[in-house]
């Protein structure tokens, strides 16, 4: 999935269809254009796939959490409060409101929305938390505050024909620094079983849940060798296995965040689809989707495993597709 930028798109991204045949967009930045603008920018996109034969929809994804994180505004958009507001709401009143604000991004031609933040949050002073809580990110400081919230927000998008995207997968609610602008960022509390941040995941899962995204943090606990992102254990034996999940799976963004550079951008895809994720984001510079791709097919090509292992994805995503 490759970033474009709302107000100056760039030609990166319609490289990347055209000529590496990434299969979904992700709005990026931060626009007052208003839908019009917006729908045209996605058409203008979606246009580039043959109009004859079977070449499945490109997933369109943008940011509409609400507070600090909301790409899309002006005319056709509602200001869409803070998690943390939303999370005074009642459930049902979350709902509709979640449904109002999927129906304006559906109506636009957007089908995904990397929202809600299932983090919980649950260290002393929130904003330490520096990715999640200290901008209002989070839905509440328990569980089932956070797991009533998101899924009330989720199930509002879903029915605007939108799919929802928990994240960050363990959860991103105890680290101090943020994986978009810091290394080495690392969660030294969350477990693997019996955990409670992890805990709103399985009742996402439960309830659900379609596409997980991953965080990029490393967790001591689970696997300390790698960023979570990388590795097997957090994704196919905890996420699939214990958890029993069997959607979509997504990276963060694999483009530009400072927690994943010491690998390049192909390593980074490859790494990312081996430990068992379905989709990569390259949401922040678009300039590296060309080199992830290349480096999938050529690693896909010379391992049978792998191949397999990015056929499975394939099947994920085209399913999904059909849904949305």
């Amino acid at each position: 999935m490759v970033g474009v930028e709302a107000d100056a798109p760039s030609p990166l991204a319609s490289a990347a269809i055209t000529d590496h045949h990434v299969g979904g967009l992700f709005i990026a930045g931060r626009t007052r254009a208003g839908s019009q603008a917006i729908s045209t920018l996605v058409g203008s996109l979606t246009g580039l796939l043959p109009t004859t034969g079977d070449r499945p929809p490109l997933l369109v994804a943008t940011d509409q959490e609400g507070g600090q994180v909301q790409v899309l505004s002006g005319p056709g958009f509602s200001p869409i409060p803070s998690a943390e507001q939303q999370a005074v709401l009642p459930t049902d009143q979350l709902l509709a409101s979640a449904r109002t604000w999927g129906q304006e991004l559906a109506a636009c031609g957007v089908t995904m929305n990397l929202a809600p933040a299932a983090d919980l949050v649950d260290v002393v002073d929130p904003a330490s938390n520096e990715p999640i809580g200290r901008w209002g990110r989070h839905y509440g400081r328990d569980a089932a505050s956070v797991s009533a919230q998101a899924m009330a927000f989720a199930q509002g998008m879903g029915e605007a024909g939108v799919l929802a995207v928990y994240k960050h997968f363990p959860g991103l609610g105890r680290v101090v620094e943020n994986t978009d602008t810091t290394a080495g960022v690392t969660d030294t509390t969350t477990s693997r079983s019996g955990d409670a941040a992890v805990s709103v995941f399985a009742s996402a899962i439960s309830g659900g849940a379609q596409v997980i995204m991953m965080s990029s943090a490393t967790y001591t606990l689970i696997d300390a060798s790698v960023p979570a992102v990388f590795s097997p254990i957090v994704v196919t034996d905890m996420l699939r296995g214990d958890m029993g999940f069997t959607g979509v799976i997504m990276t963060d963004d694999a483009s530009t965040a400072v927690q994943l550079q010491q690998w390049e951008p192909g390593e980074r895809a490859v790494r990312a689809v081996r430990a068992g994720c379905d989709l990569v984001l390259a949401s922040a510079d678009a300039s590296t989707a060309a080199p992830m791709a290349q480096a999938l097919v050529a690693a896909a090509q010379a391992d049978p495993s792998l191949a397999a292992r990015v056929d499975e994805s394939a099947r994920r995503i085209l399913a999904l597709k059909n849904f949305s």
